[in-house]
């Protein structure tokens, strides 16, 4: 009988445990008329972090323009986050990208627009 208890409580740890780890999974966050479209977008950046200063260098691969914009959080509260303006990555072509802190860097991230 003690074995079947557990078993029991193992087989509900592991349902438990299963239906948590579906729930941490991220889920993609695209709109719906975005996630409908098969067209590929979106270029492919490499972001480097040295000291305060903060370079991006972003490739499309893609025929379609890819407005791309670099993003800095700085560390300290009293440093200024800055925004870049968005730069057009034409299909085939590498952009480059920089921005910096007086301090240290926070947090650094790309966005991405369509061209209208």
């Amino acid at each position: 009988m003690r074995l079947s208890r557990r078993t029991a409580s193992a087989s509900l740890a592991v349902a438990l445990v299963l239906t948590l780890a579906y729930e941490a999974v991220p889920h993609a966050r695209v709109p719906a008329d975005e996630r409908e479209s098969a067209d590929p977008f979106g270029a492919a950046c490499r972001i480097r972090v040295n000291g305060s200063k903060v370079t991006a260098y972003c490739h499309n691969p893609y025929p379609e323009t890819d407005r791309v914009s670099l993003h800095v959080e700085c560390a300290r509260w009293w440093d200024i986050d800055t925004d870049s303006s968005p730069v057009a990555a034409g299909p085939a072509q590498t952009v480059r990208l920089t921005g910096r802190c007086w301090k240290e860097v926070g947090e650094v991230w790309i966005s991405h627009r369509r061209e209208s």
